[in-house]
């Protein structure tokens, strides 16, 4: 598996290469934000692990380059800033996750294991639908009324479990364990963002609304109530 790891703190960046390369990644490093994007554009990569203050571009606008170019490569964002609008920005510019500084390795690990786990566990060709919404999880592609959608790791992750479970509610909880696999704080927004991340690309100027929320329960995949 190949990791681009755009890092600008020589003693971060060379802890997290040892780290990885320990574990059988290959490991490609850039130091600031405008090569770190050169190379991602260049060459092909399973994951980007991106921090979020950087020379030259940083980490925000470095995201945002890469993802007009290529929607599907994982991106797992680095920040020292731990506040709930500092991470939702990351999600916003097009990261699929992210991980606040000071952290342990095995929680990096982890992360990156969940945002890898959509490549190698969709090679079964199995196809998931709902009313015109298709996605058929070997190729990575989901359609909506025939009409491609283009999806970021993480948002197809979450329309992967929203179809498997579709017309079931699924809580908060259950998006954070089956979708992220690991702890966060439930209580920011961060799953709300997610949700309208998805909406407005498969709901936008769709009569037949598919993705629901039932207050104070959570959301439910389901075609839209007839009056």
């Amino acid at each position: 598996m190949k990791i681009l790891l755009i890092e600008d703190e020589p003693k971060v960046a060379a802890f997290i290469k040892r780290g990885l390369e320990e574990q059988a990644y290959e490991v490609d490093q850039a130091y600031d934000g405008t090569f770190g994007v050169k190379m991602a554009v260049q060459k092909e990569y399973d994951l980007i692990i991106l921090d979020v203050i950087l020379p030259n571009m940083n980490g925000l606008e470095a995201c945002r380059e890469i993802r007009k170019s290529n929607s599907s490569v994982s991106i797992l964002m680095l920040t020292a800033l731990g506040n709930t609008d500092d991470k939702i920005s990351g999600l916003d510019a097009g990261a699929d996750d992210y991980l606040t500084k000071p952290f342990e390795f095995k929680e990096l690990l982890a992360r990156i294991r969940a945002l890898t786990r959509r490549g190698t566990e969709s090679g079964t060709g199995e196809k998931l639908q709902i009313a015109d919404l298709e996605m058929d999880t070997s190729s990575k592609r989901v359609t909506r009324g025939g009409k491609p959608v283009s999806l970021t790791a993480r948002e197809f992750t979450l329309l992967q479990y929203l179809l498997r479970n579709k017309g079931r509610v699924v809580s908060r909880v259950d998006i954070t364990e089956q979708v992220w696999e690991t702890s966060f704080d439930t209580g920011s927004n961060v799953i709300d963002v997610y949700i309208n991340f998805l909406r407005k690309k498969i709901d936008k100027d769709q009569d037949n609304k598919l993705i629901h929320t039932l207050v104070g329960m959570g959301y439910v995949l389901k075609e839209q109530d007839k009056v």
